[in-house]
């Protein structure tokens, strides 16, 4: 595997390499649910990029920053394990090079849920950040974790609106054995706060099971997964029932929905999403996440 410092240097090599070309874009501290993506992409692509740039544009608090994980040594292992070509690893100011002034902002999607937690400022450094490194890559397919719901809503958007060349390609959640979502943040919990931090796929197990009993009203789909969390002394920033293209709200469950909690333990923010079928039974996944193990 190679690694890649400056944009120049990466441009450069996707274009001798053969195609199609599969992105994996990761902020490090790789988990299992990173591995999936790069393992899918490999399956998929002839050659497969994976992008480690702890993105400082889209953070809303210095402090999250500065407690991000950070272990490009490992992160690389793991990366050339799981069977990447590339490693693109630039440094912030690679990416934000003195007198950068452009940014990408996709209206409409972005001001609320996580966008009014975290402000304008998040998905607008979300998207430059992830439109940079498909300018620069120039993947055929990237791929994204369905975890990060509307961010995942976000980038097609924008990709869709700019006619950018590229699929974008969603993958499923990867959880550990009692359910909660991998993230890069569970290590940063303690063991109570672990424990607690299963209010949320309890939360979305919940309203699922009143969805295969029939209930489509809204109100009652979120009302069940709130009560969820709170048999756990959890308080969610949010608990919505979406459109899954325009993250409009969904009053009833007339076609499938997503359902987004979020909710902070201590210092450390999670976020968790299913998929409510409004006309089939429900995967096992949302019955029991424990059955979404990857």
């Amino acid at each position: 595997m190679r690694v890649a410092r400056t944009v120049a240097e990466a441009a450069r090599w996707v274009r001798e390499l053969p195609r199609p070309l599969g992105l994996v874009p990761t902020m490090g501290a790789l988990h299992e649910g990173h591995i999936s993506l790069i393992r899918r992409a490999r399956r998929e692509c002839d050659v497969v990029v994976v992008s480690l740039f702890v993105n400082p544009a889209q953070f809303d608090e210095r402090a999250d920053l500065d407690r991000y994980p950070r272990d490009e040594r490992r992160d690389a292992e793991l990366t050339a394990d799981a069977g990447a070509d590339i490693l693109f690893a630039p440094p912030v100011e690679e990416i934000y090079p003195p007198g950068f002034a452009t940014t990408v902002e996709v209206g409409g999607l972005t001001d609320r849920l996580e966008g009014a937690v975290r402000g304008a400022e998040h998905f607008r450094g979300v998207c430059t950040v992830v439109a940079k490194l498909l300018g620069t890559t120039l993947p055929d397919v990237a791929y994204f974790g369905q975890k990060d719901a509307q961010q995942l809503v976000v980038i097609r958007r924008m990709v869709a609106d700019l006619n950018l060349p590229v699929r974008v390609q969603a993958c499923p959640t990867v959880r550990e054995r009692d359910g909660l979502a991998l993230s890069s943040r569970n290590a940063r919990l303690s063991a109570e706060q672990r424990s607690r931090a299963l209010a949320l796929p309890e939360a979305l197990h919940a309203a699922a099971r009143v969805a295969a009993d029939g209930e489509r009203d809204g109100a009652e789909l979120i009302a069940a997964a709130r009560a969820a969390i709170g048999e756990r002394g959890v308080e969610p920033e949010y608990v919505e029932l979406v459109d899954p293209d325009s993250l409009a709200p969904c009053e009833r469950l007339e076609r499938d929905a997503l359902l987004l909690v979020a909710a902070r333990l201590g210092e450390t923010r999670l976020i968790d999403n299913t998929v409510l079928r409004a006309s089939v039974a429900p995967s096992p996944m949302q019955l029991d996440p424990r059955k979404a193990l990857a």
